[in-house]
C-alpha cells in the first residue's frame, strides 16, 4: 500500500491509535514517518517513546486546553473546528517559537457525531485569520470525514464538496501561497474515491494494523 500510494503522490498517514509501540517501529524501519493519532494523552506518550524524526499528526477532536501538551513537536494538526481553537494553537506556537501547521476540518457528512466547520463558518475564520496576528499558525488545507456509509455516491459527493471548498478557499484567500496545498480525506474504506477527488493526505489504520482491539 505504501508503494501505491506514493506512485499516486498521495501523502500517507498511518493511523496508530491503540497500536503498540513495536507495531509503529515495524512500519517505522520500512519507511513510514508519518502517524496520527487521536488522543492528546497517546500522543504525548508515543512522541516521549519513539524516535523523534517521526512526523505526528493530530487528526481527532482537540480540546483547546489539551494544545499546551503537543505544540511544541506536533508536525501537522487536521482537526481545527473553530476560531477559538485557532487562537489557542497561535497562543502555544508562540511560546514555543515554532510555526504550527494546521488544516481546517471542515463538515462535509450528516452525521451528528462528525466535527468540523460549515462552509460558512470557514470563510468567516478565514476573514478573521486575514485580519488577524496569527503568525505562529500556517493554514495549510482542508480536512473532512465522510459519511460512514457504503453508498459510495454519497462519499462522491461529500469528497467532491471538500474538494470544492478547497479550491474555493484557495481562490480567494491563498492564490499565490504554496503551502495551502494539502487536502486530507479517506480511510481505509473510502481512500480510493478520496484520491479520485485529489486528496494529497490519506489517513489509513486498519488496512496497515489489522482490526484494533478496544
Amino acid at each position: 500500500m505504501i508503494e501505491e500510494l506514493k506512485n499516486e503522490q498521495v501523502k500517507l498517514v498511518a493511523v496508530s491509535k491503540t497500536i503498540p509501540e513495536e507495531s509503529i517501529m515495524e512500519l517505522y524501519n520500512e519507511g513510514q514517518l508519518d502517524f496520527g493519532e487521536n488522543k492528546v494523552q497517546e500522543l504525548v506518550r508515543k512522541f516521549e517513546a519513539l524516535p523523534k524524526d517521526i512526523r505526528w499528526h493530530m487528526i481527532g477532536h482537540l480540546q483547546k486546553n489539551k494544545v499546551k501538551y503537543i505544540a511544541g513537536f506536533v508536525h501537522l494538526i487536521h482537526s481545527v473546528d473553530s476560531l477559538e481553537l485557532l487562537e489557542v494553537i497561535q497562543k502555544e506556537a508562540l511560546k514555543h517559537n515554532r510555526v504550527i501547521d494546521i488544516l481546517l476540518e471542515a463538515r462535509i457528512a450528516a452525521e451528528e457525531t462528525k466535527f468540523g466547520l460549515e462552509r460558512d463558518g470557514l470563510f468567516s475564520l478565514m476573514d478573521h485569520y486575514k485580519a488577524g496576528n496569527y503568525h505562529n499558525v500556517r493554514i495549510c488545507g482542508l480536512m473532512g470525514m465522510a459519511s460512514f456509509t457504503d453508498q459510495e455516491e454519497v462519499i462522491h459527493k461529500e469528497f467532491g464538496m471538500l474538494s470544492e471548498m478547497f479550491i474555493d478557499l484557495k481562490s480567494a484567500y491563498f492564490p499565490f501561497s504554496y503551502y495551502f496545498s494539502e487536502l486530507s480525506m479517506g480511510m481505509s474504506s473510502d481512500y480510493p474515491l478520496a484520491i479520485e477527488h485529489g486528496a494529497t493526505i490519506v489517513r489509513i489504520g486498519s488496512l496497515l494494523f489489522g482490526a484494533r482491539s478496544y
